[in-house]
């Protein structure tokens, strides 16, 4: 079983039977949600800007990942994917790193602020995915229209998107968008605890409760 809990923005806290991880926490000044106090086994920042690199946030001792490569800790595999935050190489944001979990058998990618649509060889190294966390709302990252040929690309079982209009965000597209995109009605929960066995072949969408 695994746990997701949505912390705001891009920033998720995901927790398995031996692991928690925190991915992107970000500074209220920035965002405009306050992060949770929180602690976790692992951090993994896509990139080193405030309102995805705060781990100064989170509370307690954990490992920090924030670079490309394979990580394994505590019965869990962790795989760092270079990527570029705009769609020209990196010239305008620069880099971005996609972040692959495998948790009690579940794969979760988290895209980070991806800006270009997903290569072959990014495609490649995901390597199948269970639960997609993507972003939405444009601007930085890829809007809805991008967001829906990457869940496309990478064929997951559920998709929650994230970095989309919240609080000082005001320059993102709203939720709306995507959702209109995808044409499909996403189911709205607190959190969501999900099984490998409880997994269905047919795409659903959730968002989840903000607990920032």
């Amino acid at each position: 079983m695994v746990e997701i809990v949505y912390l705001g923005h891009s920033c998720f806290k995901i927790t398995g039977k031996e692991i928690s991880i925190v991915a992107d926490p970000y500074k209220e000044s920035m965002v405009g949600l306050k992060l949770p106090k929180v602690e976790a086994d692992v951090v993994t920042i896509s990139h080193d800007h405030p309102d995805h690199n705060n781990k100064e946030g989170l509370r307690g001792e954990y490992l920090c990942f924030d670079t490309p490569g394979e990580y394994e800790i505590k019965k869990a595999e962790i795989v760092g994917i270079e990527s570029y935050h705009d769609s020209v190489n990196g010239e305008e944001r620069g880099k971005n790193t996609i972040f692959v979990y495998e948790i009690d058998g579940i794969h979760i990618c988290h895209l980070g602020d991806l800006g270009q649509a997903l290569t072959s060889e990014q495609l490649e190294k995901i390597n199948g995915v269970d639960i997609l966390l993507v972003p939405v709302g444009g601007k930085y990252t890829i809007g809805p229209k991008e967001a829906a040929k990457a869940i496309s690309a990478t064929s997951p079982k559920i998709v929650i998107p994230m970095h989309y209009r919240v609080g000082k965000m005001t320059d993102l597209e709203p939720l709306e968008g995507f959702i209109k995109e995808i044409g499909k009605e996403p189911k709205k929960v607190d959190t969501l605890k999900i099984a490998k066995k409880d997994l269905t072949e047919e795409l659903e969408i959730y968002t989840l409760k903000s607990k920032g």
